[in-house]
């Protein structure tokens, strides 16, 4: 059995990649003179309590993560036993997530946010991963919430993740909304040959 100390390790390596490829991405927005921040549109079109929601979770998530680093009492009563290998395969699901946000925002390039809008002069994008998947980017991070609840063996981790899940059940039918309004009959034609999270074949 591998020493927990290890899978806390694997947990950070995961959690300091992504975090080095959003920001090099926002950066990568932020030059081209584009905000990576939502403005009172943004937030009316998702919803002032799905921003609320997502924006305490933040910040309960980074709460967690300083407790979970320093292996506090308060949350490693929450740690629970899986075997070694589901923790691999957690690790190695977040690598592959990783490896599809970069796809995905290599694809996206300036059309990228993080918010509820669109970019100008914004077109549909139905190439790389976007062939086959409508919301690569959510897999992606849905992929990584999961590893990090595997990785962890935590329940606070997998809670967070079903909750994570939760706000996309609510999210994305609005943003789904947005692209109809914008592109009409062609976004409709691409939601019938595309899967919304998983490929459609």
């Amino acid at each position: 059995m591998v020493n927990t100390s290890a899978f806390r390790i694997l947990f950070f390596i995961l959690l300091g990649l992504m975090l080095a490829v959003r920001m090099f991405f926002n950066l990568r927005i932020q030059r081209h003179g584009e905000s990576v921040l939502p403005d009172q549109q943004a937030i009316r079109r998702e919803g002032a309590s799905l921003f609320a929601f997502r924006f305490i979770g933040f910040f309960i998530l980074i709460a967690a993560l300083v407790l979970f680093a320093i292996h506090h009492p308060w949350l490693a009563a929450l740690d629970f036993s899986i075997p070694d290998w589901s923790r691999w395969l957690g690790f190695l699901v977040g690598l592959v997530s990783i490896a599809l946000t970069v796809w995905v925002e290599l694809e996206l390039g300036r059309q990228f946010s993080p918010q509820l809008e669109l970019r100008d002069a914004h077109r549909l994008v139905t190439t790389g991963p976007y062939a086959r998947l409508r919301h690569p980017l959510y897999t992606a991070l849905d992929g990584f919430g999961l590893s990090l609840a595997l990785v962890s063996a935590n329940w606070f981790f997998v809670v967070f993740f079903l909750l994570s899940l939760v706000g996309l059940w609510f999210r994305v039918p609005r943003e789904e909304q947005m692209l109809l309004d914008q592109f009409g009959e062609e976004y409709r034609s691409y939601m019938h040959r595309s899967g919304r999270f998983f490929p459609k074949f």
